[in-house]
């Protein structure tokens, strides 16, 4: 099977510097962040820019959408961590995760996700732990629990499943640990790459993890756990045809495809149960962020997804209406 993706339209108005990450959110806006220090929303059928915020001064680097489409949370460069509600305009809290306090260790937080089930955000950076903070406005940041990943590798990527239960990291040495939030403990860790794992995507049912790796390479791996608290089968699959780092990866949400942005300056399309690349998408430069539209696909088609990368523009894409 084969399926081809048209390129619908561009943002009016690119950033100045590339684009790190990308979200298609539930309220179907898409939102991008920028090294260029700003955080835009856009309206995804005219791709206009209908909100944005005061550029930081430095750049944005992880970028966490709650289910609704109406709060943000993105992480700068330095680790000013930032809640902007996308109804109002305003921001509901800030955290500066770099700065001293008495009998607290400082960590400066890389990589934010937002709990879907909403009330707290996970960070991690370079202790190789994952950091659970209030998102609750009046307390906002504070820290309510560290889990420890047991290797001090730099946290590059955490995400919470969909249904909130658990939460995963990658780090820079290709690890990826996930954990449970009831619990606050490890579950489980995957070495299944072999180098840096920049990102990492969700099936919606939370049954399965894609990593995605500066090995060139995709795995798919099964999550699931036993009643009596045995791992289920971990890696699954390999997804290769990248020629450089991939970079991004998002799940479609019936969960058929996964989408990936890679260094390789292309877009693959994959069939997570033919385990194949259905269609490779050539963009100008290192495609450093995709997402998919979380509306289900219109029967016949294979949905649409945003892209954005180092040339700054926020790109949509749209099945042409096989598969």
């Amino acid at each position: 099977m084969s399926l081809a993706f048209l390129h619908a339209h561009d943002g009016a108005e690119p950033h100045s510097d590339a684009v790190w990450a990308v979200s298609w959110t539930n309220a179907d806006t898409v939102l991008s962040i920028s090294a260029d220090g700003s955080i835009k929303q856009w309206d995804s059928v005219s791709g206009q820019v209908s909100r944005t915020r005061p550029p930081h001064t430095l750049g944005l680097v992880s970028l966490s959408v709650d289910p609704s489409g109406k709060l943000a949370l993105y992480n700068t460069l330095e680790g000013l961590t930032c809640l902007w509600d996308l109804e109002d305009g305003e921001l509901k809290g800030t955290f500066e995760s770099y700065a001293r306090t008495a009998g607290e260790p400082t960590e400066p937080s890389w990589s934010v996700s937002l709990n879907p089930k909403g009330g707290s955000y996970a960070s991690t950076g370079g202790s190789g732990n994952v950091t659970i903070h209030s998102a609750e406005p009046g307390s906002f940041g504070e820290r309510r629990a560290t889990l420890t990943s047991g290797r001090s590798k730099f946290g590059m990527y955490c995400k919470h499943s969909p249904d909130g239960a658990r939460v995963a990291m990658s780090s820079e040495a290709g690890q990826i640990y996930v954990f449970d939030l009831a619990s606050n403990s490890l579950q489980t860790t995957y070495s299944s790459h072999a180098m840096a794992v920049r990102s990492l995507a969700w099936s919606e049912d939370s049954n399965l993890l894609l990593s995605a790796s500066e090995d060139k390479r995709l795995i798919l791996h099964d999550v699931r756990v036993s009643p009596s608290g045995k791992p289920g089968s971990g890696a699954v699959a390999t997804l290769s045809g990248h020629s450089s780092w991939v970079l991004s990866t998002d799940i479609s949400p019936d969960g058929r495809l996964a989408v990936t942005g890679s260094a390789d300056k292309t877009m693959k399309v994959w069939d997570l149960g033919a385990r194949a690349a259905v269609s490779t998408v050539q963009d100008t430069g290192e495609v450093w962020s995709v997402s998919w539209r979380p509306k289900p696909p219109a029967h016949g088609t294979a949905g649409a997804f945003v892209s954005g990368g180092e040339d700054g523009v926020v790109r949509w894409w749209r099945s042409a209406g096989a598969g």
